[in-house]
């Protein structure tokens, strides 16, 4: 590597508006395709930070174990995301009433996803009220539903869930299970146009030490920053480089390289549901289809699939690799499809029940990303 090349960064204790931008492109290449255009929320965000707002960092290992700790997400269809800004106010709001009900003020925030739009919100919030942020979350990447977190698959309870839009108007939700929650939300937030604020899986500090992944708000900077170095190396490979930093190393390869020939795409039950297709470059009938909701979930390579949630299946530019979420697939863009490896908690057993190809439809086994090679998947059963 040249003096240009990606070299870790220190642990962030804060996120400046000079980092939203490289902070942005990696949020939006963990999302997968999907988890909400990040530019929306750095609109957002650098609202806040321009009325004086700041925003403080902390490691996951640092929180005490007493402390109180607060997802928030945006739930929502992406599509809408695009003309339906997130409301900081109405986060306030959804915050305040979850304290209310349980008799405590929040001491954290922690986003419950890092992919796309909800990784800002919460730095949104955080620079609005001045709550710390957690350095971590609950996806790694982003998923479509709010039931597929590690905080939940490690036993935290959904409930009580606070759903607020930029109207004023509260729905609280307590649920028998964490899918339920799902559910119910989901139905609360259709009714309030598509998207709205959302707390929910309210926990101690060490649940949250317990079921976190740690360190994503500093891999999403770091992916920004790696991505956008100018060099001689190919960009992703500078973000390959990035991964391999981690504590807990992870690993990526480029599953494919081509013209985006069809979008097929609807936005059904609150989701964006679709396929895309890449055809190689003179080479029409060599081809990769993703089949996304929300985010892709699963990479056929000429009918074989190669890659599948929870691993990530990213499609970026094929020159500057800018990651291209879902909504903004048009025909012709010339991309790189990424393939990069989920992070621990994903992958447990009681993790692919939640978060695998089934719990989709879809009717594949998750088999692990193979760098340099295709996985053996299972069909049928």
């Amino acid at each position: 590597m040249d003096d240009h090349s990606f070299k870790r960064a220190p642990r962030p204790s804060t996120i400046s508006l000079g980092d939203l931008e490289a902070f942005g492109r990696g949020a939006a290449l963990l999302g997968a395709g999907g988890g909400g255009d990040p530019y929306v929320g750095r609109l957002v965000l650098e609202h806040e930070l321009s009325r004086g707002g700041q925003i403080e960092i902390v490691e996951l290992a640092s929180i005490a174990d007493d402390a109180w700790v607060v997802p928030v997400c945006v739930m929502g269809a992406p599509t809408v995301m695009i003309e339906k800004a997130p409301s900081v106010d109405a986060f306030v709001l959804a915050l305040r009433k979850l304290e209310e009900r349980l008799g405590k003020r929040a001491d954290y925030l922690i986003p419950l996803e890092i992919g796309g739009i909800n990784s800002t919100v919460p730095l949104a919030l955080s620079a609005r009220l001045g709550l710390p942020v957690v350095n971590a979350d609950g996806m790694g990447r982003a998923f479509p539903e709010i039931q597929m977190v590690t905080f939940g698959i490690g036993g935290n309870n959904i409930s009580p869930i606070v759903v607020a839009d930029e109207f004023g108007d509260v729905i609280e939700v307590t649920a028998r299970s964490n899918l339920v929650g799902e559910r119910l939300s989901r139905s609360a937030v259709a009714q309030m146009g598509g998207s709205a604020q959302v707390v929910l899986y309210p926990m101690s500090g060490l649940q949250a030490k317990r079921t976190a992944i740690p360190d994503t708000l500093r891999l999403a900077l770091d992916i920004g920053r790696a991505i956008t170095i100018n060099s001689d190396e190919a960009p992703e490979d500078r973000l390959f480089a990035a991964l391999g930093k981690l504590d807990r190393p992870r690993r990526g390869c480029v599953l494919f390289k081509g013209k985006v020939s069809d979008v097929q795409r609807e936005t059904r039950g609150g989701f964006n549901f679709g396929t895309v297709r890449i055809e190689r470059l003179r080479h029409s009938e060599d081809t990769l289809e993703i089949v996304f909701q929300n985010e892709n979930l699963v990479a056929y390579h000429n009918g074989v699939p190669v890659a599948l949630t929870p691993d990530i299946i990213a499609i970026v530019d094929s020159e500057t690799a800018e990651p291209i979420t879902t909504e903004t697939l048009k025909f012709g863009q010339r991309v790189k499809v990424l393939g990069i490896t989920a992070p621990d908690l994903l992958v447990t057993p009681e993790a692919i029940k939640v978060v695998g190809p089934r719990a989709f439809g879809i009717d594949l086994d998750y088999a692990p990303l193979r760098i340099g090679g295709s996985p053996s998947i299972a069909t049928g059963g």
